[in-house]
């Protein structure tokens, strides 16, 4: 990486990125494509908590902190987070990773099933492949967007479910620095862009787009090399018909560093 000069489209961990990138040797050009947007609607919740109060659900899937942090923000303001606990003891709970783990353990809440590392879908579906879901009522901590893969596996089990909407993933309120970032692939300035969810690819797209160069994007990208961090962020750049010439094994910032740095060492 040294010498290189590389795009972090990363919010959240933007700043550690750039740091990884920094330590190689490399030069990091920020433009994130991505922005944390609270959706969590207190009716929608009140009608979550009576609906399971009726019906109560036999699992709960919790996938980030941040989310199951939002979720008892609102429950907590609602005066129904002991509702939300009830429904919980009686459930069995499976989360993603540490985050929200320790979220929920710090509110006292027992975790049945927890996804080994690195805390993908695949992992919390290998932790439920002995459970019986059929017939079964799961509710889904969403986050950012619906986890497709994950949706679709519980009902191709049997399950019906149910998502819980925390936040979701929107534009930055600055779209400056991606619209720039598209200028400076056009100029060939950046040799590689580093690509770590799905939404930041449709973002860039969708911000090229309504400035009229998403060609000029598409052609920009098939002269720098492409990293993406797991199959389906690969899934979402083959769909802009992206060339992906990186995918970190496994889906984690720090293979995907080491990754990335491997493959540019060679150019």
């Amino acid at each position: 990486m040294k010498g290189k000069t590389v795009a972090i489209l990363e919010a959240r961990v933007g700043e550690q990125m750039a740091d990884l990138v920094r330590k190689h040797g490399g030069t990091p050009v920020s433009a994130p494509a991505l922005a944390e947007v609270p959706d969590v609607d207190p009716a929608h919740i009140t009608e979550l908590i009576e609906e399971w109060e009726r019906r109560p659900p036999e699992l709960f899937i919790f996938q980030t902190g941040v989310g199951v942090k939002a979720l008892f923000a609102t429950t907590d303001a609602l005066g129904a987070t002991d509702r939300l606990l009830r429904e919980l003891a009686a459930a069995q709970v499976a989360v993603r990773g540490p985050k929200p783990t320790a979220v929920l353990r710090s509110r006292g809440v027992r975790i049945d099933f927890s996804a080994k590392e690195p805390y993908t879908t695949t992992e919390v579906l290998a932790e439920l492949e002995g459970k019986n879901l059929a017939g079964s009522r799961v509710a889904v901590q969403r986050y950012g967007e619906t986890n497709r893969e994950l949706h679709h596996e519980l009902e191709k089990r049997g399950a019906l479910v149910t998502e819980i909407a925390t936040y979701r993933w929107g534009l930055p309120a600055d779209t400056r620095p991606l619209f720039d970032l598209v200028g400076t692939l056009e100029r060939h300035e950046i040799d590689a862009v580093a690509f770590t969810s799905a939404s930041q690819v449709h973002n860039l797209f969708s911000v090229a787009r309504q400035s009229g160069r998403e060609q000029v994007l598409k052609a920009g990208l098939g002269h720098t090399l492409i990293a993406s961090i797991g199959p389906v962020c690969t899934a979402a750049l083959k769909q802009h018909d992206v060339r992906v010439d990186v995918e970190s094994h496994p889906p984690k910032l720090g293979p995907f560093i080491q990754a990335l740095n491997d493959a540019l060492s060679v150019r």
